[in-house]
C-alpha cells in the first residue's frame, strides 16, 4: 500500500494498517515514525515495536493493579463528583468580576491549557455583556513587574483569588498570596476572607491550616495526585468552570479515553503505542528532543502543559534500581503555522535528533473565507476562495511531507474539533502515555527529586540572607 499526497504528488510508503493509525474519534497517525516511511536509520522497524509488546503489556497490568489498590488516583479523576467545584464556581461567578489564580508549574499549567483551549481567545477583553462570567487570570510567576501589571487591571475589591498549592508550602505561590492577603485586608476590611479560595492538599500543609484558621473556601487536591497530573482536579477544573467551560464534558472525554488506554493490544491503545514509539526513538534512534507542534492557537498551551508533564516525569538521573542513566527526552513547543517561520528550518536541515508530534484540528469553530482578489497576481490569487482553516491545515500537511522527505520522524494527532470532550480525551491520553513511557525507561514518573533540590536550596538561601 502506498499513500499519494494530493498536495505534492510525493509517494510516501505506508506500513501495514495495524500499525498505521488508531481512530475514534481522535486519529493518531504513526506512519511517519516508521522505517517504511523514513528508512531504518531514523525510522522504527515493526520488529522493534513487537519486541516491546510484552513489556508494555506488563506495564499496563501493573498500572491496572496499582490503580485497583488506590495508588494511582489520577486515573480515577474522570469519575469524580464535581458538585462542589461547580457550586463554588457559580458562587464566585455571581459575586465577583474577576478570578485570579495564584499557582505555578502544575498548579497553573492545567488551568491555562483548559482556558486557552476552550474559552474565547480574547475572553478577558470581551465586553462583560458578551462574556457574562468573570474574567480569569492565571498568575504563574513571581516577576514583580508582571504582578504589578495584574494589580493595575483588576479591582481587588471585586476580585476572587484562587490560591493553588498542593503542599501548601510552595514559595512562589505563598509569596503572591501574602501580598494579596495584606492588600485585601486593607482594601476591604471585614469579610476579606470571602475573596479567597484555597486549592490544596486535603489534610496537611501551611495553606490548609491558614484556610481553616481564617475561614477560606477550600477545594481539595486528592492525596497521591502530583501537580503535573492534576489538570482533572480542582486545579484545572475550578478556573475552567468559573469561565463557563463545561467541565462535565471534559471528564466525559477523559472517561472515554480511559477505556481506549486500557486496551491490552498495543495496536488499539494510543497511549501504549505513543510511549513505545517515543521510547524507541529516544533510546535506539538518538531522538532526544520531542517537539509538540499544534496547528491551532487554542492548543498552544496544551503543548506547554505537555512539556512539563514529559520533562518532569521522564527526566531522571537514576532508574528504579539506582543505576545512573540520565534519561528523558527534552520537550519543545512549536506553534504552527507561526514557527514554520522560526524553527522549521532547524527541524528539516539541522541535527536529526527530534521527533515531531503534530496536533491538527479537522474542523475549526469558525471558518473565515479569504476573498478572491488580485487575479492577475499568481502569488496572491491562489489564496482566494479558500478559508483560513484550509490554509493552516494545508500548511500542516506540507510541513509533515517536507519532514518525511527529509527522513525526520513525525506523527500526527488529528482532533475532529476542539470541544471539552475532545480536549479531555487528549489530555488523559498524554498522561497515560507518559506513565507507560516511564515504565519503559524503568524510572519513577511521579517523583521530581531535581525540582525538590532547587526548592530546598532556595529556602536555605533566603533563610541565610535573612
Amino acid at each position: 500500500m502506498r499513500l499519494i499526497s494530493a498536495v505534492s504528488g510525493v509517494q510516501i510508503p505506508a506500513p501495514p494498517p495495524v500499525y498505521f493509525m488508531i481512530k475514534d474519534p481522535l486519529i493518531i497517525d504513526y506512519k511517519n515514525m516508521l522505517a517504511d516511511s523514513i528508512g531504518p536509520k531514523h525510522g522504527i522497524l515493526l520488529k522493534e515495536i513487537g519486541s516491546l509488546k510484552k513489556k508494555a503489556s506488563g506495564i499496563l497490568r501493573k498500572t491496572s493493579s496499582e490503580r485497583a489498590k488506590g495508588k494511582l488516583p489520577f486515573l480515577d479523576l474522570p469519575y469524580q463528583d464535581i458538585k462542589k467545584i461547580i457550586g463554588i464556581s457559580e458562587e464566585i461567578s455571581d459575586s465577583f468580576d474577576d478570578l485570579v489564580v495564584l499557582g505555578i508549574g502544575g498548579s497553573a499549567l492545567g488551568a491555562i491549557a483548559l482556558l486557552n483551549a476552550l474559552a474565547h481567545p480574547y475572553r478577558n477583553i470581551l465586553p462583560k455583556g458578551l462574556r457574562r462570567r468573570p474574567r480569569v487570570f492565571v498568575y504563574d510567576n513571581i516577576d514583580p513587574d508582571q504582578f504589578k501589571g495584574l494589580l493595575d487591571v483588576i479591582d481587588i475589591t471585586r476580585t476572587a483569588f484562587n490560591v493553588v498549592t498542593k503542599s501548601g508550602e510552595t514559595a512562589e505561590t505563598l509569596a503572591s498570596f501574602l501580598i494579596i492577603r495584606e492588600r485585601l485586608k486593607k482594601a476591604i476590611g471585614a469579610g476579606w476572607q470571602e475573596h479567597i479560595i484555597a486549592t490544596t492538599g486535603p489534610q496537611k500543609g501551611a495553606l490548609r491550616k491558614i484556610a481553616s484558621d481564617e475561614g477560606y473556601m477550600t477545594l481539595d487536591i486528592p492525596s497521591g495526585v502530583g501537580g503535573r497530573f492534576s489538570v482533572f482536579t480542582p486545579v484545572g477544573l475550578f478556573p475552567a468552570s468559573v469561565a463557563g467551560i463545561d467541565i462535565e464534558a471534559i471528564l466525559a472525554g477523559a472517561q472515554s479515553m480511559d477505556k481506549r488506554c486500557s486496551q491490552k493490544k498495543i495496536e488499539e491503545n494510543p497511549a501504549s503505542m505513543g510511549a513505545i514509539l517515543h521510547y524507541i526513538a529516544n533510546t535506539k534512534k538518538g531522538k532526544n528532543i520531542s517537539v509538540m507542534m499544534p496547528y491551532s492557537h487554542a492548543l498552544e498551551r496544551v503543548a506547554d502543559w505537555f512539556c512539563q508533564l514529559w520533562a518532569e516525569s521522564l527526566g531522571k538521573r537514576v532508574d528504579l534500581k539506582g543505576k545512573v542513566i540520565n534519561t528523558g527526552q527534552t520537550p519543545v513547543k512549536a506553534l504552527g503555522a507561526t514557527d514554520q517561520h522560526s524553527q522549521l528550518q532547524l527541524y528539516i536541515e539541522g541535527p536529526n535528533d527530534k521527533t515531531i508530534t503534530f496536533l491538527r484540528v479537522e474542523r475549526f469553530t469558525e471558518e473565515i473565507e479569504i476573498p478572491r482578489d488580485f487575479e492577475d497576481l499568481e502569488k496572491i490569487s491562489y489564496l482566494g476562495g479558500h478559508s483560513l482553516g484550509e490554509l493552516i491545515n494545508a500548511e500542516q500537511k506540507a510541513t509533515e511531507i517536507a519532514l518525511t522527505k527529509a527522513k525526520r520522524p513525525n506523527m500526527r494527532i488529528t482532533i475532529p474539533e476542539i470541544n471539552p470532550n475532545t480536549v479531555g480525551q487528549l489530555l488523559f491520553m498524554l498522561q497515560v502515555q507518559t506513565v507507560i513511557a516511564g515504565g519503559l525507561h524503568n524510572i519513577n514518573p511521579f517523583d521530581q527529586p531535581g525540582v525538590e533540590e532547587g526548592k530546598r536550596l532556595t529556602y536555605e538561601f533566603l533563610i541565610t540572607k535573612g
